[in-house]
This record gives structure tokens, C-alpha cells and sequence, in this order.
């Protein structure tokens, strides 16, 4: 193989593994089953990459990912506007949504409060939530935000902020583990968690 050849793998590789959970060798591998592949397969691969940032934008009321605004879930009537479930990334509703436990809606905050990387509650869309309860007849906030020093720091903040008012705020309960990620949380438990909700 020409030396063109072994840079292009290379450099493949080397963007591969900048993806969160892949290694130098994970990379490899995908890097070669893309070789082996279809050729077609790559050029549809490369053209929902390319177009990823064009078609997909951030729900102006909710704040996750979207192709329409608002998105799917905010738009949806059938959806229980009385509870809202706060979490910290986009990635978090996929995950809750799969457990099909929570019917409401949902807030993203980008982020939790975090003083030793710089992160601090004006860095989150914390008064765009407040905003929305106050405006959209909340009477319960769900936090599910992981259950580390950042998660139980932000779920502080926020329930400070709402105590003196009607809305109730709940933390998720029981099955999620300490330092855990909502991420890798398996359904069952994530349902539980939702049942078993306490206040905070």
C-alpha cells in the first residue's frame, strides 16, 4: 500500500478516535470495516455527517436536538405540560424517552454547575426554566441530573431557587448509583428511579 494510502487511514483513525468510548483501536477496526465495506455505505455515512449541523438545531423552548421547533415532544399535546424533567444534555431525553416511564416534558440545561471547571449557574439555561415553569403551569420539576458532586450541587441550586414557590421538585430515587450516568442506566432501573422519586 502507497504511503497515500496508509495517511488517509491515519488521519481516519485519528478523527475516529477524538468520539467519546473510542480508542486508538476501536478506531482502527472501524476504520477497516469501513474499507471492507460498500463503498456506498461510506458516502452515506459521510453525507449525514456533513449535513448533521444544517439539519439539526436546538428546540427553542426545551433546548435538545431537533429538525423541527419546536420539537416533537414539545409540540405534542399529549404530552402532561404540568410536569417538566430537567436534565443535563440532549442525550438524557433519548434515554429517559426509551424507558417510556415519564410522559412529560422536558428541560435541557447544557450542562451542571461546575466551579472548578469555570461552570456556573449563569453558564445554564437555568433562567430559561424558570422562565417556562413560571409561564407554563408547572407544578412539578423532575431533576434527573446525575448522581455525582456536580448533579447533587445543581439539583441544590435549583430546588433553592424554586422553594418558595407552588412547584414541587423531585429528584430521581433509588437504583441510580453514586457517580453513576443517566446514560448507561438500563431501563428498568431508570423506570424505577422515575416511580420512586423523592423531593428534594
Amino acid at each position: 500500500m502507497n504511503g497515500r494510502g496508509l495517511d488517509a487511514i491515519d488521519r481516519l483513525v485519528d478523527l475516529l478516535s477524538k468520539l467519546p468510548g473510542i480508542g486508538k483501536k476501536s478506531a482502527g477496526r472501524l476504520a477497516y470495516h469501513l474499507l471492507d465495506a460498500d463503498p456506498g455505505y461510506s458516502r452515506m455515512l459521510a453525507g449525514e455527517l456533513a449535513s448533521l449541523h444544517s439539519v439539526i438545531r436546538r428546540c427553542s423552548r426545551c433546548g435538545s436536538y431537533t429538525e423541527s421547533d419546536p420539537c416533537a415532544i414539545c409540540s405534542d399535546p399529549g404530552r402532561d405540560a404540568s410536569i417538566i424533567c430537567v436534565v443535563e444534555r440532549p442525550q438524557d431525553i433519548r434515554v429517559i424517552e426509551e424507558s417510556r416511564e415519564f410522559r412529560g416534558r422536558f428541560h435541557v440545561l447544557g450542562g451542571l454547575i461546575a466551579p472548578l471547571d469555570g461552570v456556573g449557574p449563569d453558564n445554564l439555561t437555568i433562567g430559561q426554566l424558570l422562565s417556562r415553569i413560571r409561564g407554563e403551569g408547572v407544578k412539578e420539576a423532575i431533576l434527573a441530573l446525575n448522581p455525582t458532586v456536580e448533579g447533587d450541587t445543581t439539583a441544590l441550586y435549583i430546588g433553592k431557587l424554586l422553594k418558595d414557590t407552588d412547584v414541587e421538585v423531585t429528584r430521581l430515587a433509588s437504583g441510580l448509583p453514586v457517580g453513576g450516568d443517566l446514560e448507561y442506566t438500563d431501563r428498568l432501573t431508570l423506570s424505577r428511579s422515575f416511580r420512586g422519586r423523592v423531593k428534594v
